[in-house]
């Protein structure tokens, strides 16, 4: 009885968002996407869109939303929403960590890349247009991919900070105490595959077309750079999203090491109590805050 409430339910919910969605304006950018997207398909192996395409989306949405965070060390005007103003960023370390995602990228997640074709045609995953969900249904899909990733990300990140295995493995990506934006993949190899792991499983859950593959690598590639950008800017529409961790939630978690293991929310967190640190730090710093304002 539960199970079938559910499914009408979200039958309910799916009707009412493609009701408001037929009142929309048609997407200007819809018809040009469309006309790119089947020369690619005329032109272009599955093998290749699905190797090469997924790589050269993975590579291009990495760095180019690595850029602002780049450039706020180059204004004055951002410093003042850094969130460690005591330790800025340095060539050295962006030079280190460059190198060792080239590596990675390269020698560790294109392999894996290698695998996205055999694994379409698996699981028979189209590639066709008229086959492409709605804008709101992989918006949905993506969110629950999101969900998903959380949770293994949570246990095995929180796995990876045993004492008997940290200094092994996790402790790579920890070398930076102050993130910044491409340090978001700068991992032992070991760390890219155990963790990288959660990527996939929403893939093998929700996937019923190509495009979910890139539409999520872009949405997973825009959270983890957020959080590890070091900056904590306002009217960062990513806040929107309900228990979004954000990134004053991860930084904190470089600068103290223990708790706020979750990548994307902050329910896990909450519910195991390994967030208890950084609510007490919050509390320390609300009451400086008061304690400057009074005496100014």
């Amino acid at each position: 009885m539960a199970m079938n409430d559910s499914v009408n339910i979200l039958n309910s919910a799916y009707l009412a968002v493609e009701y408001i969605d037929s009142f929309l304006p048609d997407n200007p950018l819809q018809q040009p996407f469309k006309n790119a997207w089947n020369y690619m398909l005329d032109n272009y192996t599955k093998f290749q869109i699905a190797t090469w395409g997924s790589l050269i989306v993975h590579e291009v949405s990495y760095f180019l939303l690595c850029v602002p965070g780049f450039v706020f060390q180059f204004i004055p005007y951002m410093q003042k929403y850094k969130i460690q103003q005591d330790k800025p960023e340095t060539w050295e370390k962006q030079w280190k960590c460059f190198k060792t995602l080239l590596f990675n990228h390269f020698f560790i997640q294109l392999p894996l890349i290698c695998g996205t074709y055999y694994f379409t045609e698996y699981f028979n995953i189209p590639y066709e247009w008229e086959e492409m969900p709605r804008w709101y249904v992989l918006v949905a899909q993506c969110f629950g991919c999101a969900v998903i990733e959380d949770a293994w990300h949570y246990f095995l990140h929180r796995l990876l900070h045993h004492k008997r295995i940290y200094k092994y493995i996790h402790k790579v990506h920890h070398e930076f105490v102050s993130p910044f934006g491409m340090q978001a993949e700068y991992a032992h190899p070991l760390e890219t595959l155990i963790l990288g792991t959660g990527f996939f499983i929403g893939i093998v859950v929700f996937c019923n077309h190509v495009i979910l593959l890139w539409a999520w690598v872009i949405c997973r590639l825009m959270e983890t750079i957020d959080v590890h950008s070091g900056y904590d800017v306002p009217l960062n529409p990513l806040h929107l999203v309900p228990f979004y961790a954000g990134a004053r939630f991860h930084d904190f978690h470089h600068m103290n090491f223990i708790g706020n293991y979750a990548s994307t929310f902050t329910w896990w967190d909450r519910l195991f109590g390994t967030d208890s640190q950084f609510i007490a730090y919050k509390e320390k710093e609300k009451k400086q805050q008061l304690t400057m304002k009074k005496k100014a």
